[in-house]
């Protein structure tokens, strides 16, 4: 199996990710119109902060374009090719959603972003901004705990 993926496309996976929770919480917010809208809104400007960083990363290894390792690429593959990027998330929330079912959405969402994350953090070149990655995953799971408490208040 050869490797798929450079640190460009890995960089431009990552975008995609945080675009679309982006959008998921800013739909989020507005379909669910609760106490949870301004909670939605901070996570989206969180994710475009995250997004304006994958993008400043991006662009500095514009030039490097070496491949991950093999092992890291089948990961992100498997990523690609399962939920993570076949869907908008923003068409999947609605007023019929319910706050409860948003949370659990954001939850996924989240938790799929930092599954790809970690494997784009081994797969990423060393000068690609490591400690940057991790700084987003802490962020994300962050977020995680957050909405969980959220969700668990609700229950």
């Amino acid at each position: 199996m050869g490797v798929d993926f450079n640190a460009d496309e890995i960089f431009e996976m990552a975008e995609t990710m945080e675009r679309n929770g982006a959008k998921f919480y800013r739909a989020a917010a507005k379909s669910i119109g609760s106490d949870l809208s301004r909670l939605f809104l901070e996570l989206a400007a969180m994710e475009d902060s995250h997004l304006e960083t994958f993008s400043r990363m991006r662009r500095a290894l514009a030039s490097e374009g070496k491949p991950p390792t093999e092992e890291a690429a089948a990961y992100l593959k498997a990523l690609v090719g399962a939920r993570v990027f076949e869907r908008d998330p923003a068409l999947e929330v609605s007023g019929k959603s319910g706050a409860s079912e948003a949370l659990r959405m954001a939850l996924r969402l989240e938790e799929d972003s930092i599954a790809f994350y970690l494997g784009m953090k081994r797969a990423a070149p060393p000068r690609s901004g490591g400690e940057k990655i991790e700084k987003i995953i802490e962020e994300e799971m962050r977020h995680v705990a957050l909405l969980a408490g959220r969700l668990a208040q609700m229950n």
